[in-house]
């Protein structure tokens, strides 16, 4: 079955309820991100951690995951098409990097499971938000 974003089928209700809730994810963790990046810095490493390096990683990592967020958000923009034909690959990669970090022992297996926990999410919203792509909009321009 095809949708056109905006259609009012359940299939395309809940591709738009996954958007959204995708988008409000990504504008909170973003925030998060980019205004208490040393706290999260923190939390992964321990309390003692002090990454100048990770405090700016995560500062990208945010103000990437705010405009995507507000992407997601924004009905009929441009880049809707876009953000959501980009948006599993991102949240893919952050679940394999965050995969590939628990299982070598690169993080604390607790704080490594909760990124899995969150990005997995992320990758499967991302999925069924998707489905509410018109098919001209799955083609690169």
């Amino acid at each position: 079955m095809t949708t056109r974003l905006g259609s009012s089928t359940s299939g395309a209700r809940g591709a738009r309820e996954a958007r959204t809730l995708l988008g409000i994810l990504r504008l909170v963790f973003g925030s998060m991100a980019l205004l208490t990046p040393d706290r999260l810095v923190r939390r992964i490493e321990g309390p003692e951690a002090d990454s100048p390096a990770a405090t700016y990683a995560f500062r990208m990592f945010g103000i990437r995951t705010v405009l995507l967020g507000r992407s997601l958000l924004a009905t009929g923009e441009p880049g809707l098409a876009a953000a959501l034909r980009e948006a599993p690959i991102i949240h893919a990669s952050d679940t394999v990097t965050a995969t590939v970090l628990t299982a070598t022992g690169r993080v604390p297996r607790r704080t490594g499971l909760s990124l899995m926990c969150v990005s997995g999410l992320n990758t499967v919203l991302a999925l069924v938000a998707g489905r509410d792509m018109p098919p001209e909009a799955t083609r690169e321009r």
